[in-house]
């Protein structure tokens, strides 16, 4: 997450917090009367599914206060990548990183004076469901009165990861991989001549996703002979671009393995041979950040493209 990136998020943030207070009746205080906005959490329990494990936080934010007030949200993620929205659907934004955990700004509403307000925060980690329990410290909620920046109150959380058979008891600690571990191969191609003389040519590609170290996509460059460019991937489920694209299908579980096609095409008049090697190399991206390979050498595919006659 990029410094600039933070501070148009918290903008945004404050700007619409800002919005929706105009938008509420203020209310009538006199003297010192002010809000006193508290946060509530009680542990995060994660059920173990086919794709990691989910579950869902109830956060209460009460006005202990004189006057109506509105609170802007900061909650760090117990594991990396792991939240993924409020029940109502309100909008959030990575604001920062701790720990390589996300922070996430969002909106706790209006709250009167003397009443409390519940939030459901939803939660997936993207790790291999155990037949032990697990645990996890570091989450946390802060509260920060609409429009300002002073945190007014913060309530932690530890996050238990219950066994396959539902069990909680005598947790063992839950460590997420920090640095992917991906693989990727690929294999040589022969692009053929189509009816407007274009060549086109489908080179499977096959990505494994080794760990449960967070990110959001696998971006893939590709240096290619002259003339040689990537047209599209098989399933294409994002843009692809002529020396890019990303591995389409989402986010990988740890160990899952994809295969799919890419595409590559070259112009009318290119002469029957070999046309040279090419490689394709592949990085996963967290909140538009790189992130680092416990082995960098096998995320590169070295293969040989040729024309037909």
């Amino acid at each position: 997450m990029t410094t600039r990136t933070a501070r148009v998020a918290t903008a945004l943030l404050a700007g619409a917090a800002a919005l929706f207070a105009l938008a509420t009746p203020a209310a009538a205080t006199s003297g010192t009367a002010a809000a006193r906005l508290t946060v509530d959490t009680g542990p995060l329990v994660l059920t173990p599914t086919d794709r990691g494990y989910v579950g869902t936080l109830t956060a209460t934010i009460s006005n202990r206060g004189r006057a109506d007030g509105v609170a802007d949200l900061l909650i760090t993620e117990p594991a990396g990548a792991s939240f993924i929205g409020l029940d109502d659907g309100t909008p959030w934004f990575t604001e920062d990183l701790v720990d390589n955990r996300r922070v996430i700004g969002s909106f706790g509403g209006r709250v009167a004076a003397g009443d409390s307000r519940a939030l459901r925060l939803n939660f997936q980690v993207w790790t291999t469901a155990r037949a032990y329990p697990m645990l996890t410290l570091g989450g946390a909620i802060a509260v920060v009165p609409g429009g300002g920046t002073r945190v007014s109150d913060r309530d932690s959380f530890p996050t238990v990861f219950r066994s396959t058979s539902g069990s909680v008891r005598a947790p063992r600690v839950y460590r997420q991989a920090t640095d992917t571990d991906l693989t990727v191969s690929g294999g040589d191609v022969t692009l053929t001549r189509q009816a407007d003389g274009r060549l086109l040519g489908r080179m499977p590609v096959t990505v494994r996703y080794g760990n449960d170290a967070p990110s959001f996509r696998l971006a893939a460059r590709a240096v290619l002979p002259a003339g040689v460019e990537v047209w599209s991937t098989d399933p294409q489920d994002m843009p692809s671009f002529p020396d890019s694209f990303d591995v389409p299908g989402g986010r990988f579980m740890p160990g899952e393995e994809r295969t799919f096609d890419v595409v590559l095409r070259a112009p009318a008049g290119t002469p029957a041979g070999a046309l040279g090697s090419g490689t394709f190399t592949v990085e996963a991206v967290y909140v538009n950040e790189p992130v680092g390979d416990v082995d960098p050498a096998d995320n590169t595919t070295t293969f040989s493209v040729s024309a037909a006659g």
